[in-house]
């Protein structure tokens, strides 16, 4: 019997063996050298109970899938989102078509302005402050037009609609800032700098004369008052548009004709100042440019003395000269220029 004995005794230490060569390459070893019970588990095993949790990922880590921290939206999902949306809005980031039909919304928007503020002003005469917030959309609207210098194409439609007339007409608003702002916009509307057909510039300008602007320009300048910085500021735009309609000869002949604007330049222009401000300097140059453009006009400006009261005001630089660069040079070059004129016309 011994020989199976020994017999079992090496099959008893054969799998002893394979046991341990299985434990070493299949699992890891506790300090004790003894295999974990995770180790001793067979590969074919199905794990019991419910799953564990997963571990918390370390925020200060982007997320890999896209989902917002929080939020529990992937970024596909937030961008779907965004663009409805943007379609329940009108999708206001697409950039307004600047039309024909834009002119007659424009126009709409700013009458309905204009009637709004006229009626709550008639109401609430002696309440302002039921009438200030109509009169800061007016002007708010008044001043959304200067996007039409960059559109002159649209110049005879907006003056079509009757804008061009409701434009002028503000310009006799109680309040002063209401008829600067609209002086101001007739100035953009009506500059050099627009790029402008001559035909397109032309309905424009025909549609503000027929509503009677150089009038209501006269007006403005009796009743602003140039020790305020704003009317200061009005007096000079209402100079500018002068200057921009006196690029037609026959506008320029009827400012002589039709309105008080040249003895209204001969007494700005001697009015005594400690430097020669911006205005007296553009009043010298509209009279200058004036007097050029139209031979009435300077047998006007000669009748009403102009050239004494141009020869006196010269006379004080017999024995200086005005300082370089300054409005005071510009200013005695274009009294010059008026002397010239006057000189030179025949009779």
């Amino acid at each position: 019997m011994r020989p199976a004995t020994s017999a079992n005794s090496s099959t008893v230490k054969i799998q002893a063996v394979y046991k341990a060569a299985r434990v070493t390459a299949d699992s890891s070893i506790n300090k004790n050298g003894k295999a974990t019970v995770e180790d001793e588990q067979d590969d074919d095993d199905v794990e019991a109970g419910p799953a564990p949790p997963p571990e918390e990922a370390d925020e200060s880590i982007d997320d890999e899938e896209g989902r917002f921290f929080g939020g529990g939206i992937t970024n596909d999902t937030a961008n779907v989102l965004d663009f409805i949306d943007k379609r329940d809005q009108g999708d206001d980031s697409k950039p307004e078509k600047i039309d024909a039909s834009w002119v007659r919304k424009l126009a709409l928007s700013f009458e309905r302005k204009i009637s709004k503020n006229s009626e709550l002003r008639a109401k609430f005469e002696d309440d302002p402050q039921k009438f200030m917030g109509s009169e800061a959309d007016l002007d708010a609207d008044i001043k959304a037009l200067s996007i039409l210098s960059d559109h002159p194409d649209l110049y005879e439609e907006f003056a079509r609609l009757g804008c061009v007339a409701s434009l002028v007409s503000l310009l006799s608003h109680e309040n002063t800032d209401i008829a600067i702002d609209a002086i101001e916009i007739i100035n953009e509307l009506t500059d050099e700098d627009v790029e402008a057909e001559q035909e397109q510039w032309d309905h424009l300008v025909d549609a503000m004369l027929e509503a009677d602007l150089l009038s209501l320009l006269y007006d403005n300048v009796t009743r602003l008052d140039e020790a305020n910085e704003s009317d200061r500021g009005g007096l000079y735009h209402i100079l500018s548009v002068l200057e921009n309609l006196s690029s037609r000869r026959a506008i320029s002949e009827s400012i002589g004709k039709d309105t008080s604007f040249t003895p209204w330049l001969l007494k700005r222009i001697q009015q005594k100042e400690a430097s020669v401000s911006q205005n007296k300097q553009y009043s010298a140059e509209i009279l200058a440019i004036l007097l050029q453009s139209s031979p009435f006009n300077r047998t006007k400006c000669i009748e009403l003395d102009g050239m004494d009261n141009l020869l006196q005001l010269l006379s004080s630089y017999r024995k200086r000269d005005p300082a370089k660069g300054t409005e005071e040079e510009e200013y005695v070059e274009n009294l010059f220029d008026c002397v010239t004129c006057c000189v030179d016309e025949p009779n």
